[in-house]
């Protein structure tokens, strides 16, 4: 029996990027549309970049920052930064909610000034993620610090919904998905993010070519 023949070589110009990679034209072309996305597991790359970008529209421009959050999944202090980062921002930021968004990426959507949720996605109330490493002398103050840094974000969460943070632990704890409209009751979301009326728009392009 012959060996297997490797794989082909897939040529650099058609290999498939990451979803959450764009080509940076496209970058250069939402952040002149004043658009911000989170996509995918948040890394200190890539909320440093998140948080750079939003500063920077802030500082060159007065209008509002869109904001796409999808199939996000964050540690506590990476989603606290960006929570941090848009308070202190002097320009309103509105949050989009595609796909589904967990842990404490959450807390981002729920910060906005102006939060929408598409049809289709989820959201997850369950406890952050957390990684540790050290000496086991080290991990009583980790714990204190954690703890700390935990009963902010359920604060500032609690600010968000108007709910009590012990609704929001129990929860959390307990792992609670939420449809659109759940959301919505829930405080996490203004509104649905509706599409729009493309009868209207087909019907403005008829009239136009009369």
């Amino acid at each position: 029996m012959a060996p297997a023949s490797p794989p082909p070589e897939v040529p650099p110009s058609r290999a498939v990027r990451p979803f959450a990679e764009l080509p940076s034209f496209l970058e250069a072309q939402l952040l002149d549309r004043r658009v911000v996305r989170l996509w995918g597991r948040l890394d200190d790359n890539a909320i440093s970049r998140a948080c750079a970008e939003l500063m920077a529209l802030d500082a060159t421009g007065d209008s509002a920052v869109q904001l796409y959050v999808s199939s996000c999944d964050a540690p506590l202090q990476s989603a606290l930064s960006v929570i941090d980062t848009i308070d202190l921002l002097g320009v309103p930021v509105h949050v989009s909610c595609l796909g589904r968004v967990e842990g404490a990426a959450v807390g981002i959507v729920a910060v906005g000034a102006k939060r929408l949720i598409a049809p289709h996605a989820q959201l997850h109330l369950n406890e952050p993620e957390v990684e540790v490493s050290g000496r086991a002398s080290q991990f009583a103050a980790w714990a204190e610090h954690y703890r700390s840094q935990l009963d902010r974000y359920l604060a500032r969460l609690a600010q968000a919904t108007g709910r009590p943070v012990e609704h929001l632990e129990a929860d959390m704890s307990f792992g609670r998905w939420l449809a659109p409209e759940e959301a919505v009751a829930y405080g996490l979301v203004d509104a649905l993010w509706a599409p729009p009326d493309k009868s209207v728009r087909r019907g403005q392009r008829l009239a136009g070519s009369d």
